[in-house]
């Protein structure tokens, strides 16, 4: 029997048959700003909540940030630091303590991961790395590589992964298009400006095993509630995506530059 990780939000799990599978590496995709954080945090204070250990990376904002944003949906991360959780602070490029990076690779946050699970014991496990773009981001070519690379070590540790990423709106590509190469799970957020007001959506575009809904969902993030689907639109990924021939085209390009 598969083994399904609730996200944290009961609407959603309802579209992806109960939650993530246990042991999956989902890509979670986006423009800033349109709530991949947010959605991160969720799977995290859901996990707390049912006594699995967590770990979050953070590349683009500091601990304190992180947990002052939990904050502001009512989950106190403070209570279960070193107990159920470790957040990896990776943007400071500082020894503050022993949960600092001061060099981001692939290889040191690895290490500093695996780290963290030894420190919190055995059990279940969850793992968000918040972005992954920042480790190729002056290296797109190697995207996939170090994708792969992440995926492969860190299966063995039995985590449940969200890698959050960054992507062009221009060809919904992912920077590196390496982490939705690899992934068993693609959930993509996008934004839109209409009549002069801010419009968050989003789309499960991939998920393994799983007879996931294909629509596009508007949603909005309340305070001390998170994120909420306000309802479904009458599109799906086909109605907006590129072709596949460009999308073809696109990855043939994207594995010129690796080899």
């Amino acid at each position: 029997m598969m083994i399904r990780l609730s996200t944290g939000i009961p609407e959603f799990d309802k579209l992806i048959e109960g939650g993530i599978p246990q042991g999956f590496f989902v890509a979670v995709t986006g423009e800033p700003g349109t709530g991949k954080t947010i959605f991160s945090l969720h799977f995290i204070a859901e996990g707390l909540r049912e006594g699995d250990n967590c770990i979050y990376v953070t590349t683009e904002e500091s601990r304190d940030s992180i947990i002052r944003q939990a904050k502001q949906f009512n989950w106190d991360f403070e209570e279960y630091i070193e107990k159920k959780l470790i957040i990896i602070d990776a943007l400071m490029k500082e020894k503050e303590d022993e949960w600092s990076l001061t060099e981001l690779s692939a290889e040191e946050l690895v290490n500093k991961v695996i780290e963290a699970k030894q420190k919190l014991g055995t059990g279940r496990a969850r793992l968000v790395i918040d972005s992954v773009s920042a480790l190729f981001l002056d290296k797109p070519a190697m995207a996939r590589k170090i994708s792969y690379y992440l995926k492969r070590v860190l299966n063995k540790w039995k985590f449940t992964i969200y890698a959050t990423s960054q992507y062009a709106i221009t060809t919904s590509q992912a920077f590196g298009f390496g982490v939705e190469h690899v992934a068993d799970g693609i959930i993509r957020f996008r934004r839109a400006i209409k009549d002069g007001m801010l419009h968050r959506y989003v789309l499960i575009e991939k998920m393994r095993q799983t007879n996931h809904d294909k629509y596009v969902w508007e949603i909005d993030i309340k305070p001390g509630k998170g994120i909420v689907l306000l309802g479904k639109l009458n599109e799906r990924r086909e109605d907006y995506a590129l072709p596949p021939k460009v999308m073809q085209k696109i990855k043939e390009a994207n594995e010129d530059k690796i080899t």
